[in-house]
């Protein structure tokens, strides 16, 4: 269900040209004698609609497009830049060759695309801490904004390390306090505490998937915090934490694997048993542009054929693993659907977990709006942190059920005994092309090896983070400090 409606009818604030870029889907709502802002907010459908303008930033461009595919996956080493070999999509070609710089395009996007997002979450908290509807809701809505304030920081942390925590509404005029916290960077530890007090409260604050109405399936659950609080605690190697988190996911009951892999990334796996959080896309309420980034180049021209899967991540599957399948989409083969694929098109490979069928999924004709949801939490990933964590603290005997449960389901053997390079070999190979490869490879320290595999080069102290855009640095007149590595 894609029930998280566009909210275009409100807005509270104009925010800051500094951090929250302002956009077209706010209303100021100017008071009157008779109506003002918490009079019109009182309405629990307004309430609603003021929450899911946080949801929404998440199908902006600069969200989980271009930007984000460039920086979190054509750098690692399951894909390449793809597209046509003059088409260098601004810096993808610098991504990929990790020879990118402060000022590239991507760094900016994702970074102004984030604290928009925070921008809109702190300016719902404070009204609806304001606001004299049912005390369940209220709740509700609260912890939902505090899930996804927490999952943009989480974004942001492990692009770029610690970063300004803005945690409430901004006064514009207030420039010793824009100094003092827009423009100050936090380190990566009060950044990641952060994280976690969001997602504690949201716990205690979101109810359980299955609670949810058809209506409003999709929105945060307590299941969708405790599993990013797990990818946080597993990202700060706090162990413990993220086994015992990972385990109150999968002992919720809410959650399992769909039997078909080739079902998770396709709209009929859609907030299925195997979706924890998933950014809600219709035909009318799109995501911009995912899928046709990725789409096949040439003739028929289907997209932009950027973020193709490299010869490295196709010779890692074992023969006859069902998840190769899944997320190589071969030039040569007809493809699910029965869309015949074409030799015109530019390269041989591409992401079939981005595909967006227009001949079996929902389309309204529009290749630049993607009309799939993106997933973003699977449990799949939660039974690979679990995995992960338990080998960590010596629990080989978890580790190995956990990976055979996602092995057998790939049609491949159970494995008989386990090493933290088998295991996480296997997270790349369920995950690939999902964005979390370069993370993984540089908080796991594999980034040298795996990089020299590919015959690229990852400097230790410079390439662990991406920089800080250059225009934040100028724009905050050089407050916000460079992360190392001579950029």
């Amino acid at each position: 269900m894609k029930n998280i409606k566009y909210f275009k009818a409100i807005a509270l604030v104009v925010f800051s040209s500094i951090l929250f870029s302002s956009c077209e889907e706010d209303l100021n709502v100017e008071p009157n004698d008779t109506i003002n802002e918490i009079d019109f907010l009182n309405n629990p459908d307004n309430a609603i609609k003021l929450v899911n303008g946080v949801y929404n930033k998440q199908l902006d461009f600069e969200m989980y497009s271009f930007s984000w595919i460039g920086m979190t996956s054509i750098t690692s080493d399951d894909a390449d830049k793809g597209s046509s070999v003059s088409d260098t999509g601004a810096d993808k070609n610098k991504m990929d060759n990790l020879t990118f710089e402060a000022n590239d395009i991507s760094f900016r996007e994702v970074w102004q695309g984030r604290y928009d997002g925070i921008g809109r979450a702190n300016n719902a908290l404070f009204y609806l801490e304001q606001l004299q509807i049912d005390q369940t809701l209220k709740n509700r809505l609260i912890g939902e904004v505090k899930f996804l304030r927490a999952l943009f920081y989480f974004d942001l942390v492990r692009c770029f390390g610690g970063v300004p925590l803005v945690t409430s509404k901004i006064d514009i005029n207030d420039s010793e306090l824009i100094n003092q916290v827009v423009f100050t960077r936090k380190t990566k530890e009060e950044t990641y505490a952060q994280i976690e007090a969001d997602l504690l409260d949201a716990i205690e604050l979101l109810p359980l998937k299955g609670q949810y109405s058809l209506n409003d399936l999709g929105r945060a659950s307590k299941g969708a915090a405790e599993a990013l609080l797990a990818k946080a605690y597993l990202y700060q190697n706090k162990w413990q934490q993220a086994f015992d988190m990972s385990g109150n996911v999968i002992g919720s009951g809410q959650y399992g694997l769909l039997t078909n892999y080739q079902d998770v990334w396709r709209e009929v796996g859609e907030n299925k048993l195997e979706s924890i959080y998933e950014i809600q896309s219709s035909s009318g309420n799109a995501l911009r542009s995912y899928s046709y980034v990725q789409a096949p180049r040439g003739t028929p021209d289907l997209g932009w054929g950027f973020n193709t899967p490299s010869t490295s991540l196709e010779s890692a599957y074992e023969p006859n693993d069902l998840r190769k399948s899944a997320t190589i989409l071969y030039s040569a083969n007809t493809l699910w659907d029965g869309f015949p694929a074409s030799p015109g098109w530019s390269n041989p490979r591409y992401n079939y977990k981005s595909y967006h069928s227009s001949i079996q999924e929902t389309w309204n004709g529009d290749r630049e709006q993607t009309g799939k949801n993106l997933r973003i939490l699977k449990y799949s990933d939660i039974l690979l942190i679990r995995a992960e964590a338990a080998l960590n603290l010596g629990n080989t005997s978890e580790a190995l059920e956990k990976v055979n449960l996602l092995r057998v389901r790939a049609g491949l053997t159970e494995l008989t005994s386990i090493t933290m390079d088998q295991l996480l070999h296997e997270r790349r190979l369920e995950m690939a092309m999902e964005h979390d490869r370069w993370f993984d490879l540089v908080r796991t320290g594999k980034a040298v090896s795996a990089m020299a595999a590919v015959g690229k080069t990852f400097i230790v102290g410079k390439h662990e983070l991406f920089p800080i855009p250059e225009s934040e640095i100028i724009l905050s007149g050089n407050r916000l400090i460079q992360n190392p590595g001579g950029y």
